[in-house]
Formats: C-alpha cells, sequence, structure tokens
C-alpha cells in the first residue's frame, strides 16, 4: 500500500541538462532508481486546486509560514479506471507534511461533479479520514480545480539511506482547459525546457557527500514553485534562465 501520511524536509535546485548529467554521473556510488517506471522515470500529471480569490497562490507568493496546496495526481497514462492519488500537501517552514489517499480516477471525477456545499457522500477510497480532510478543506477555500501541470521525471533513492530521495523533474508544462487527468499530459511550457527542477527530499539533514557533490557542480538552490510559476505564466510565453531566476527568487516553492 502506498504510504499515505508522512513528513520529510526539502531542498529545490533549478539546474541545466548538462548539470543533470554530470549530477547523476557523480551519484552513481551512492543512488539506484527508484522501482517506480522504467529505470526510475516515469510522467507526473497532477490537477490543482484554487480558491476564487486565489488564497492558496498568495500563500505560497507570499512565503507564509504555514501553506498547503491540493492536488489529485496520477503516473503515467492512467485512464478512468487507473489509480489516481488525492494529495493535501502541507509545508511549515522547511518541512513538508503530505496527507493522501488513492481511489480510481472514476471515483475521483465522481466527487469532483458534486456540489461543493453538500455532505460528503460515498467514495471507494484507501482512506475515508483523509476523505473528509480533503472535503473539508475544499469547503472552507471554496477550492476547485484550476490546472493541470505535468512533467517528466527520473527519480532516484539512497543505496545506504532508503529514506533519502532524489527527483529531476524535465519538460514542466501545464493547462487551463481539459482538467481531466486521464486525458493525458500535454500543454504550453512554463519552463525553459533546457532547465530542470531538482528536488533532494529527506527526513533529517542532507548527507555530506551529497553536498559537497552539488557545490561541485554548481548546483544553486531555488524555490521553484510549480504551482506559482505555471499560473503567472501559463498565458504568456515560456521561462528563460535569467527570467526564471528573477521570478523563483520570490517564491516560497510548495
Amino acid at each position: 500500500m502506498a504510504l499515505e501520511i508522512f513528513r520529510r524536509r526539502e531542498q529545490k535546485y533549478l539546474i541545466t541538462r548538462q548539470q543533470y548529467e554530470t549530477l547523476i554521473m557523480e551519484f552513481l556510488p551512492y543512488m539506484r532508481s527508484d522501482k517506480n517506471g522504467y529505470e526510475g522515470k516515469y510522467t507526473v500529471t497532477s490537477l490543482y486546486f484554487e480558491s476564487p480569490d486565489k488564497t492558496i497562490y498568495y500563500e505560497t507568493k507570499n512565503k507564509l509560514q504555514y501553506r498547503q496546496k491540493l492536488r489529485l495526481r496520477v503516473y503515467d497514462d492512467a485512464d478512468e479506471n487507473g489509480t489516481a492519488f488525492f494529495e493535501v500537501k502541507q509545508k511549515h517552514k522547511k518541512v513538508v507534511n503530505k496527507r493522501r489517499l488513492t481511489m480510481k480516477v472514476h471515483e475521483a471525477n465522481r466527487y469532483l461533479q458534486e456540489d461543493l456545499d453538500a455532505p460528503l457522500g460515498t467514495y471507494d477510497t484507501s482512506n475515508e479520514q483523509v476523505m473528509r480532510e480533503i472535503h473539508y478543506f475544499r469547503q472552507l477555500y471554496r477550492l476547485q480545480p484550476e490546472m493541470i501541470v505535468s512533467y517528466d521525471r527520473h527519480a532516484l533513492h539512497g543505496i545506504d539511506d532508503p529514506d533519502l530521495r532524489m527527483t529531476f523533474d524535465f519538460n514542466l508544462r501545464s493547462r487551463k482547459e481539459d482538467l481531466l487527468v486521464q486525458n493525458g499530459s500535454y500543454g504550453n511550457y512554463f519552463i525553459d525546457p533546457n532547465l530542470v527542477v531538482l528536488e533532494v527530499k529527506v527526513n533529517d539533514s542532507v548527507p555530506l557527500w551529497l553536498t559537497r557533490i552539488i557545490q561541485k557542480v554548481n548546483c544553486e538552490q531555488r524555490s521553484a514553485s510549480k504551482f506559482c510559476t505555471s499560473m503567472e505564466m501559463l498565458e504568456t510565453k515560456s521561462l528563460t534562465m535569467a527570467d526564471l531566476y528573477d521570478e523563483v527568487s520570490m517564491v516560497g516553492g510548495i
């Protein structure tokens, strides 16, 4: 069963594809490919939710110490009978807490078609308590589907430390129409395709060897919020390296 409740610390970096290739070689003695996908590579498609007054966006943009998001996520190609992950992601300072459940895509779509003010109905889900929390969160913030964000991911795990996880996200794209996750990962690029978002995820502290490698390759730590950046750039041009560095320096990232 997929882990449904956990906490971790995250560090984000914006790197080039050349830096990615170098890092992969440097990490070989310490990291292995994730068991999911093919050699740790798969596509992520997430439906994000927002309130009418853009509360979620401004919580992230203004770097509130406590902020949260709601998303419905699938991996690779998923039809209506595929598995979706409904997630509440909360961040307090640098610690991320995630509560999630699994349900079939068609069950998630059925829930989203219901009146937001109606009592929570009965759904086939892995965790009824988290489902109640999601419904309460939606009602409190008046959350409705806002946009779909997709990217291609290469995930790694530590060989000696399975709690150490690293993800490289490529080809970041988004759309505001056709908000059904089973319809695929297409969309407009909102970050220069030559850029990669690296996330280092640990339970406690980052290993010294990892810090030394990242410094050696001259990776610059940046808080790159996919949610904020895609929302801001969805109807404009994709960001260049210089544009993105200017933009994400003001974004809290979750």
